[in-house]
């Protein structure tokens, strides 16, 4: 490995954030999921959730879409809502879940940088009435349109970049999230992957 290299790793591993995440529901296409695994790189999370409850768990990802990023991501794969919740719990304090609803709170009114699950539902129906009843509250992302809603990558990365400005501002990039023995093993791990 080369010196750059080896710095660009050491880099982005410093920037993981272990206090965020995405959750991926029912959402059927690969090319999709692929391109949300691509913002998730690109802003610094360290691990994404695909829970299928209606459809068969994905075998593979749309490659093109996602250059490759899931190499560099912790997924995991759920069949179970209640399960796939009950393991986020573990790690989040919150979980939101995106809703269009009278009672959903605005992208931009949210407090993005503490402990955060934020659920995406599938391209036709959104998040299923059993997440929406497992989550702590639900939020919208404004728009003045005609049409009320964005294909689910471009509304993750929205939020995402609301996320990553609230963190940025909040110097979250500057000091690293990642504890010791997880920063090794992904080292490890990273480190044996190719380009």
């Amino acid at each position: 490995m080369t010196p750059e290299r080896e710095e660009r790793l050491r880099s982005v591993l410093a920037c993981r954030q272990t206090n965020i995440t995405v959750v991926l529901e029912n959402v059927f296409d690969p090319h999709n999921i692929s391109a949300v695994m691509r913002t998730c790189d690109a802003v610094g999370i360290a691990e994404l959730y695909v829970l299928n409850t209606k459809i068969p768990k994905h075998k593979k990802w749309g490659t093109k879409s996602s250059s490759s990023a899931q190499k560099w991501l912790k997924i995991y794969q759920f069949t179970n809502a209640s399960d796939c919740l009950s393991h986020l719990r573990k790690k989040y304090e919150r979980v939101l879940a995106t809703h269009l609803d009278s009672a959903a709170t605005g992208l931009y009114e949210l407090d993005l940088t503490g402990s955060i699950a934020l659920v995406f539902g599938n391209e036709h129906d959104g998040v299923s009435a059993e997440i929406m009843n497992l989550a702590d509250g639900n939020f919208i992302i404004p728009q003045v349109g005609i049409i009320r809603s964005l294909n689910i990558s471009v509304a993750c990365a929205v939020t995402l970049y609301e996320a990553y400005r609230q963190k940025k501002l909040k110097n979250a990039y500057d000091v690293p999230s990642l504890g010791e023995q997880e920063y090794q093993a992904l080292w490890k791990e990273w480190s044996s992957n190719g380009d």
